[in-house]
């Protein structure tokens, strides 16, 4: 029988992800155009404050701004490329304002404002000063991959382990960083550099989960995915254990030290894999 404690702290978690789609709803109608109705719609509000709280169910609502937005950023950033970019001039002009805006420049797009939104909302953070370098990169990782599956999906096409090298254009280590330094989780570098070797094999995980959920839908667009480029599903099936079972062995270490971290992690793992089976975040997805 569930306990009265685990039902309170159940309804406790929504509560924070009301709180949360309510906010990203907020934000996102203050940059009209980034943020189209056709595909972010109150239900990817709400999944991706859903997957905010129940990551840190200890937080306050507060704080879990920053990982709320940044992962409504990388969706907004991913569509740009993958829907909107029409040429690698327009990638490249998206790419350099972005990382000028988290270098402190003025935006001169709507996602460079909400960018700039968030750079504030981690500015205000006590950690910042000694972690914006490590932020910084994170985030030139995530879009330099993105566009080069920009570039693969118009060129020669990678092969699935050069692909998989090129997980950072699913955005989960910049979200993450974001999350660490605006809740304190990473204190400092020394602290990032320890989780991000587990952090990558969960960005790994969840690239390939991503692909397995959402194939059929992402083969009318013309994306890459793990299918495209002749994964079967059993391939991509074991490949999935494997990463799951490798996280796992350096996420177990962590959580002497990192214990809010680790768990961070190990949720990302599992919740997706429930949350994948049914549909995804888009707001055009069928179930």
């Amino acid at each position: 029988m569930t306990t009265p404690a685990e039902l309170f702290a159940d309804g406790r978690t929504c509560a924070l992800a009301v709180a949360g789609a309510r906010d990203l709803a907020r934000g996102a109608a203050a940059h009209p155009g980034l943020f189209p109705e056709k595909s972010f719609d109150g239900g990817l509000y709400f999944s991706l404050a859903l997957a905010g709280a129940f990551g840190s169910p200890w937080a306050t609502a507060d704080a879990l701004r920053a990982v709320n937005r940044a992962s409504l950023l990388v969706f907004a950033v991913d569509r740009l490329i993958d829907e909107e970019a029409a040429s690698r001039e327009e990638v490249a002009a998206l790419v350099t304002e972005c990382l000028a805006v988290a270098g402190g420049g003025a935006p001169v797009s709507p996602a460079g404002a909400f960018l700039a939104e968030l750079r504030g909302e981690l500015a205000g953070t006590a950690g910042f000063p000694g972690l914006e370098p490590a932020w910084r990169a994170q985030l030139e990782r995530m879009l330099t991959a993105m566009a080069r599956e920009w570039e693969w999906s118009r060129a020669e096409a990678p092969t699935p382990e050069r692909y998989l090298a090129n997980a950072d254009s699913c955005g989960a280590g910049f979200i993450s960083v974001s999350h660490w330094i605006y809740t304190g989780l990473a204190a400092g570098p020394g602290d990032l550099d320890r989780l991000r070797p587990a952090g990558d094999l969960v960005q790994r995980y969840l690239r390939l989960l991503n692909d397995l959920a959402t194939h059929h839908r992402e083969r009318s667009f013309g994306d890459l995915n793990a299918f495209t480029l002749g994964m079967t599903r059993d391939e991509v099936t074991t490949r999935l254990a494997e990463l799951s079972r490798e996280a796992a062995d350096l996420i177990e270490p962590l959580r002497n030290v990192h214990p809010r971290a680790a768990a961070y992690l190990w949720w990302q793992i599992h919740y997706s894999a429930g949350f994948y089976e049914l549909t995804d975040f888009w707001a055009d997805t069928q179930w």
